[in-house]
């Protein structure tokens, strides 16, 4: 039991969709009141960070609906049904770049917005690049631009504001206290 935790009184599912579900929670508050809460149900998902052998860092340009615009990020997906991250982050790695790697060890979990969603993205850092014959193809739905970029052209495209997602933030300035990786 948690210092403030709140239990959950009653479920209303609002939404239920292929991404994400949505519902509202009434809760008991610690002092006895109840109030509630709007949740954002959604299945996890992965992002990697790659860096090829000429210290480029490896990115995806995607249009984003709810941004209303293209944003450049680090490659990343959202977890299948039963998907064991690690096999999701090589999956996701091989559909969005075409890159294959020798070995991909986990860096760190976050949760994406802990205030309304339980999203939780598990960062993976991808080591021994190599592109890939044949390689699996994007979903049908998705349209990306490869891009790979120094260390220091991430940072302008952080202040030109086409990096403004907080995975891709995280892994630029993680590349930053690692330069080692990029020199």
């Amino acid at each position: 039991m948690y210092k403030y935790e709140e239990k959950t009184v009653n479920t209303k599912p609002i939404f239920k969709g292929r991404i994400l579900d949505v519902r509202v929670d009434e809760v008991l508050l610690p002092n006895g009141k109840t109030s509630t809460r709007e949740l954002i149900k959604h299945p996890g998902a992965v992002a990697i960070i790659m860096v090829t052998d000429d210290k480029k860092i490896v990115l995806v340009e995607q249009y984003r609906k709810p941004m209303e615009k293209p944003l450049v990020e680090i490659p990343a997906g959202k977890l299948d049904e039963g998907e064991e991250p690690l096999a999701c982050a090589m999956r996701e790695m091989e559909e969005e770049t075409g890159y294959e790697c020798e070995s991909m060890d986990k860096l760190i979990s976050l949760y994406t917005s802990p205030g309304f969603a339980d999203e939780i993205i598990h960062i993976y850092v991808a080591k021994g690049l190599k592109k890939k014959e044949n390689a699996k193809g994007l979903d049908e739905d998705e349209f990306v631009d490869l891009m790979e970029v120094t260390l220091q052209e991430a940072l302008e495209l952080v202040k030109e504001e086409r990096i403004q997602d907080a995975k891709t933030a995280y892994a630029i300035q993680y590349l930053q206290l690692q330069e080692a990786l990029l020199k």
